[in-house]
């Protein structure tokens, strides 16, 4: 079917891929955590939370996180109540710190400036503190009912195999977007966005996708040519350049760590961290500078972790310290029990768990 064809049934009207969708829906729909049941009205705040989390991360990894949040700050004003630290510390090991920042300036503005209500419009919702297009209208279309074109990865592979757009994805996301517009059912809009997304989930897979299965199917120009696993056409990604530092990792006798706090902003912004070099393609050099003068030990082997653009590799030192060293400027000391809870990104917890594995 093509795009005028699509154009000419018309979202609503029988025998439409939005309604053979939303009738796959009503009967398939995933029971989520944030997702409101049938009948019920959609929370905007768990909305917006589970979306900034569902930001390049899969639904089995949120869902725990998603838990603990809503169990600690029930409500935007809760969170916006909260140190940002606290907030950082609760969304450690989620990765992309900056949202966890935004999260929080959001949940100020929402509190402030809105009187702890989300606006139920796309200007106001774009104007929040870490919310895009994509966000502003997942809220709008799942929380409001607005007929907002909604459209994430899942979105993109199903509307590329259902009309083989073969514009690799970074050109394409303005012509799906529009085709979305016109695909979606403007009395549902939310449960249009949500089908589409389950489908590109559960069905609509990146490979061997379960075709004969798909309420799209006799839709889908992709299928009918046997061509579905062709898209999205992606463009060639671009490995970014290793990267290599050191970590110092430094204990007292009671068990006690030295960290620092990153830069507010920037790459793993706002968290906390062991002390160490620059990150840098040369790498740190034979003799790497400590933040204080102790007997260090280089640890065999490497800690590796692979960043958006590019991949990184840490050479591990550690040492013991005095109990009564003071932490350096910028650094401080935390206890054993709080290493647990601290705000560590992944990479830092790997490193950690390297040095007190040799």
């Amino acid at each position: 079917m093509t795009a005028d064809s699509l154009a000419r049934t018309g979202p609503q009207a029988e025998g439409s891929p939005a309604a053979a969708l939303l009738a796959w829906y009503d009967r398939h729909r995933r029971r989520l955590p944030w997702r409101a049941l049938p009948g019920e009205t959609a929370d905007p705040y768990r909305v917006w939370l589970s979306e900034i989390m569902l930001q390049q991360t899969t639904v089995k990894a949120v869902a725990p996180y998603f838990a603990a949040f809503l169990a600690r700050w029930p409500t935007v004003d809760d969170l916006a109540a909260s140190p940002v630290e606290e907030v950082m510390k609760a969304w450690a090991g989620l990765g992309y710190y900056s949202r966890a920042r935004n999260l929080h300036a959001c949940a100020i503005a929402v509190a402030r400036d809105h009187g702890g209500r989300f606006p139920a419009d796309l200007a106001g919702l774009r104007a929040l503190p870490g919310i895009g297009d994509y966000t502003a209208a997942a809220i709008a279309a799942i929380a409001f009912d607005i007929p907002a074109a909604v459209v994430d990865g899942n979105v993109e592979r199903v509307v590329t195999r259902l009309e083989t757009i073969d514009t690799p994805l970074a050109g394409a996301k303005p012509l799906i977007r529009a085709r979305v517009a016109t695909l979606l059912d403007p009395a549902r809009p939310g449960d249009f966005a949500q089908a589409t997304m389950d489908l590109g989930a559960t069905i609509c897979t990146p490979k061997k996708p379960a075709c004969s299965l798909c309420p799209l199917r006799p839709f889908c120009a992709a299928s009918a040519a046997g061509t579905q696993e062709a898209f999205p056409v992606k463009a060639p990604k671009r490995g970014g350049t290793l990267r290599r530092g050191a970590a110092f990792v430094i204990r007292r006798a009671d068990g006690a760590l030295l960290v620092r706090t990153r830069p507010p902003k920037g790459l793993l912004g706002g968290m906390t961290e062991i002390p160490g070099t620059d990150w840098t393609a040369e790498g740190p050099g034979r003799d790497p500078a400590p933040p204080v003068r102790l007997a260090f030990r280089r640890l065999p082997g490497t800690v590796g972790h692979v960043f958006t653009h590019f991949p990184l590799e840490l050479t591990v030192f550690d040492a013991v310290a005095p109990q009564g060293l003071a932490a350096p400027e910028g650094h401080r000391w935390i206890t054993a029990a709080e290493i647990e809870g601290e705000a560590f990104p992944t990479v830092f917890r790997k490193v950690i768990a390297h040095a007190f594995a040799t």
